[in-house]
């Protein structure tokens, strides 16, 4: 019995397909992985042609490549960026078909740095210094007038999932006026219309968190910088394998590993409030 082999213009079908039903790169490239395993386009393709789709490019065939080396614009690698910071050299080069080295000159030229696994800008703008500064005030004065807890941070988790587990597992959890205090970065998800006002009918909490600052996320500096350790050398062969090992690798974190993260946040709160909202070593 012969065994079905898509080729790239058959997937890149279902991808456009996924652009239609508006999912998302990431959603589109979990169902490929369950459905055609190895055989699979990478994320970081998927994500590449979702954002051609997005520029009202729909041709699905190759195109012709001269000799010359291809050529991008600055705002083209900004788009990149703006849409997900955390991308590495290969992986913009792959969506830009260059080499590490162009995008490496590029990136330098443009005044970008990597911080915790994000690119930011090497000097920020005096608006970004502000907002930095301000919000880590106003987080530690917070901290003093109430106390520190904040839970989350494993924002991985649906919403509406963790509101659900919080009702069943804490009976106490709707009594509770301060009830959840929930931290999470600027990225589009997170800030999107729908999650805040889901938030809103919950009644959490959402602390301030200024751009360009994963240097205050404990998600950034604490919770994925020790997972890379534990990712080093691994290869996975299916998103079911690479979720198991993720899902292995956080139960076996004690809970002083979590709180760890999160109760060292006032200690970098004031450095940033000390270096006058310039990143601080």
């Amino acid at each position: 019995m012969s065994i079905f082999v898509p080729n790239k213009v058959y997937l890149r079908g279902i991808l456009l397909h996924y652009f239609i039903q508006k999912k998302s790169a990431a959603e589109a490239h979990r169902i490929l992985v369950q459905t055609y395993g190895d055989n699979a386009l990478s994320d970081t393709t998927c994500r590449d042609w979702f954002r051609r789709f997005k520029n009202n490019d729909f041709e699905l065939e190759d195109k012709e490549r001269s000799g010359a080396p291809k050529k991008f614009q600055d705002k083209e690698l900004e788009q990149l960026l703006d849409e997900d910071p955390s991308q590495t050299l290969s992986e913009l080069g792959k969506i830009l078909q260059v080499d590490e080295s162009t995008v490496s000159k590029r990136l330098k030229g443009l005044g970008m740095i990597q911080k915790q696994g994000h690119w930011v800008p090497y000097e920020l703008k005096p608006r970004d210094v502000e907002r930095r500064f301000g919000t880590c005030e106003l987080l530690l004065q917070r901290q003093k007038r109430k106390g520190f807890l904040i839970t989350g941070d494993r924002y991985r988790l649906q919403l509406m999932c963790l509101s659900r587990t919080l009702k069943e597992k804490r009976p106490l959890y709707a009594q509770r006026h301060d009830k959840v205090i929930s931290l999470h970065d600027n990225a589009r998800p997170h800030v999107a219309k729908p999650v805040k006002t889901y938030l809103e009918t919950l009644k959490w909490e959402v602390l301030l968190h200024p751009l360009y600052s994963p240097d205050i996320a404990p998600s950034d500096f604490h919770l994925f910088r020790s997972m890379a350790h534990g990712l080093a050398d691994r290869r996975f062969h299916s998103y079911e394998e690479a979720q198991k090992w993720i899902d292995s690798w956080i139960a076996l974190k004690d809970m002083s590993f979590f709180r760890r993260g999160i109760h060292v946040l006032p200690e970098r709160w004031e450095k940033v409030v000390s270096s006058d909202g310039q990143y601080f070593k």
